[in-house]
């Protein structure tokens, strides 16, 4: 099976299933293939069955049908420590009375490397997370930040073709959380290690990915580059996941090549792209981005009224929360300028979109 970019995969799921009751399954027939250097991010919410697809990769859960191949073998029956894959988890999971050293020496040992090449080893990759000079340390007298540059030398000690990472900047505060996401991503960069992480942030998904699977109820709903996943998504669970969205629920009155007409709540019509909508008849929810909406004189296409219910100023844009067709929380993101200035609480504004920027979905 080839991954995303037509390669030979280098991980693979083959119709994959886990169940832990032996009648619910928590995986459903998962088919997922990522390639040798890629950033793949499981992404979704609690209960959705990504860490369980992580920790069957990583030899913790078994599966219950279907293979997984590293490198074209398929792994399911190797114990975890023999699958050479490393592992960065959330509590860092670092031996507390062993040194920094100590604890990235440990996996060499086992693998029964000399000193001297473990000393090397063990240096290079505290280096790669700027830590150098803690070798000595003990996990206790680092912050939580320095903790998880340790577990993350740690994956990469080794020289592991595949790390895997499950939530591992979910206990650090939001500003070191976004600088650890840029490190990650340009020691992946550097390094051309396949990474499989483990993430319910959407944002922390769409800054570090080269391709994202949105995972509800066992299954992938969209597997997708960042871009195309937040521009095009295919179902109004990803719209509503990914980003920031805006819902307008209508009927289909006609689709004409890949245009859906849709009447909304007050008799109004608009165009939309119809992407997951059905025929004429069908309910169907319409999906369009904040920034994306038009208002005031450049609401030319698809134009009606919306009715400002808030302003909430943000330094650079300008979050207008609107009344419009049925929805009473539909949000425009306004750029801080001049023309916008004169937006008042309570008044009545033309709003409108282009007609490729509204996708009709499948009604929730």
């Amino acid at each position: 099976m080839a991954d995303g970019t037509g390669n030979r995969a280098f991980v693979e799921f083959d119709r994959v299933q886990k169940s832990y009751d032996g009648e619910t399954l928590v995986v459903k027939d998962l088919n997922l293939s990522i390639g040798k250097g890629e950033f793949l991010t499981m992404l979704g919410p609690s209960g959705s069955g990504k860490t369980t697809c992580l920790m069957m990769l990583a030899g913790f859960e078994t599966a219950t049908h279907g293979d997984i191949k590293l490198d074209g073998i398929a792994i399911n029956n190797i114990p975890p420590h023999k699958r050479g894959i490393g592992m960065v988890f959330q509590n860092y999971a670092l031996f507390p009375h062993m040194t920094v050293g100590e604890n990235l020496a440990f996996p060499l040992e086992v693998r029964k490397m000399s000193k001297v090449e473990t000393e090397q080893k063990v240096q290079r990759a505290l280096d790669m997370v700027q830590m150098g000079a803690f070798s000595g340390r003990r996990p206790a007298q680092l912050s939580g930040g320095q903790q998880q540059r340790i577990a993350l030398a740690r994956a990469l000690v080794f020289d592991a073709e595949l790390v895997l990472m499950d939530e591992p900047l979910g206990a650090l505060d939001k500003q070191l959380r976004e600088h650890m996401q840029y490190e990650i991503k340009h020691i992946h960069e550097n390094l051309g290690i396949t990474v499989v992480y483990v993430t319910h942030d959407q944002s922390e998904a769409l800054t570090m990915s080269d391709r994202i699977a949105v995972f509800n109820d066992g299954v992938i709903q969209q597997l997708a580059p960042p871009p195309d996943l937040y521009e095009r998504p295919d179902n109004a669970f990803v719209a509503q996941f990914i980003g920031e969205n805006n819902k307008l629920n209508g009927k289909v009155i006609a689709v004409d090549g890949g245009t859906a007409t849709v009447e909304l709540p007050g008799d109004i019509k608009v165009n939309a792209h119809a992407v997951n909508c059905g025929g004429a008849g069908q309910n169907t929810m319409l999906s369009i981005r904040p920034e994306r909406v038009l208002l005031g004189p450049d609401a030319t296409s698809n134009a009606m009224e919306g009715h400002v219910v808030e302003l909430i100023y943000l330094g650079d844009h300008i979050r207008c929360r609107m009344e419009v067709a049925g929805n009473d929380d539909f949000i425009v993101k306004v750029a801080n300028s001049h023309e916008h200035a004169a937006l008042k609480v309570g008044e009545r504004t033309p709003l409108g979109w282009v007609t490729e920027d509204c996708r009709a979905l499948d009604a929730v």
